[in-house]
């Protein structure tokens, strides 16, 4: 099957908007040619076209997605991913409204971020053994995580240049090409200064590289967290972005204003941040259950 997206001079027109305009990163451009494709070949099943849809064509589209068996989450990026091509499309004068001005996104699930324990983490911290080079690097890398909330693509695309050693202080580019610079501690300092004593010289600017000397993938990475996951016995359904979670968790924990943490976390809404509150309050609710007298 021919990729529509590819094919389309509008739609390739629109993830230039992306890019340029919007200065969205390759993996949410990505993002959105994946839902729009999802709904230009479900149009293109019913003999319609993209550009003449209305809200009923829309609602359609909804019902058959959680026919699928999609989350609301995902249903609500679809329909956001949507609302950013239609209102590219008005502003450009390629329709008169927007088929989803009065459309509702289903209400979202009550989600939970899985988080970890301080012992939890502190158990995968010392799993790694410094003696070992491959090691050594992953130990810079989980510390890093734990400090610095990072997300996962943030600290793969780490440079060396991004890294002030002396002050410590990791500079970070974010979602929407957000620049942040976030503080880290001693031993997460200690751990990435060791590593990058025994680091190859390499043609590339990342810091934490392959066996190969090249950037380290998001995948590898998954791949290191889940051999100390198992040398641990810790939780399968851990990855390296609950170490995130952790750190949002465990500030909250010990008193952290939401406003730090969500500059920490680069989060543009303080609604997201929010939901580690619920995490915080929940661990509150289970102390107060074991351990009152009357439960």
């Amino acid at each position: 099957m021919q990729d529509i997206n590819k094919e389309d001079p509008i739609l390739r027109s629109f993830f230039d908007f992306l890019y340029i305009e919007k200065g969205l990163s390759s993996n949410t451009i990505l993002s959105y040619k994946i839902d729009v494709k999802t709904f230009t070949e479900w149009i293109k099943k019913k003999d319609l076209d993209y550009l003449n849809v209305n809200e009923n064509h829309i609602n359609d589209f909804i019902s058959f997605l959680f026919k699928k068996k999609l989350k609301s989450s995902s249903v609500n990026r679809k329909i956001s991913s949507l609302k950013t091509l239609y209102f590219f499309l008005q502003k450009n004068k390629l329709i008169f409204k927007s088929p989803l001005q009065e459309v509702i996104s289903p209400k979202k699930e009550k989600y939970l971020p899985i988080s970890m324990s301080e012992d939890e983490v502190e158990k995968l911290l010392n799993s790694p053994d410094c003696s070992k080079k491959i090691e050594k690097r992953d130990k810079a890398m989980i510390e890093m995580l734990y400090a610095t909330g990072m997300r996962i693509s943030e600290l793969i695309n780490l440079k060396m240049t991004d890294i002030d050693l002396n002050r410590s202080i990791a500079k970070v580019m974010g979602k929407g090409s957000k620049e942040r610079l976030i503080p880290f501690g001693e031993k997460a300092h200690d751990a990435l200064n060791l590593y990058l004593s025994s680091r190859e010289i390499s043609t590339s600017k990342e810091i934490f590289l392959s066996n190969r000397g090249s950037k380290l993938s998001r995948v590898a990475f998954w791949q290191r967290i889940k051999i100390y996951l198992k040398k641990e016995n810790l939780k399968a359904s851990i990855s390296p972005h609950t170490l995130r979670h952790a750190f949002a968790t465990h500030l909250l924990n010990r008193g952290a204003d939401l406003r730090s943490v969500q500059l920490l976390l680069g989060h543009s809404d303080l609604s997201t941040t929010q939901i580690y509150t619920h995490i915080a309050k929940q661990r509150l609710s289970d102390v107060l259950k074991k351990h009152h007298p009357r439960g």
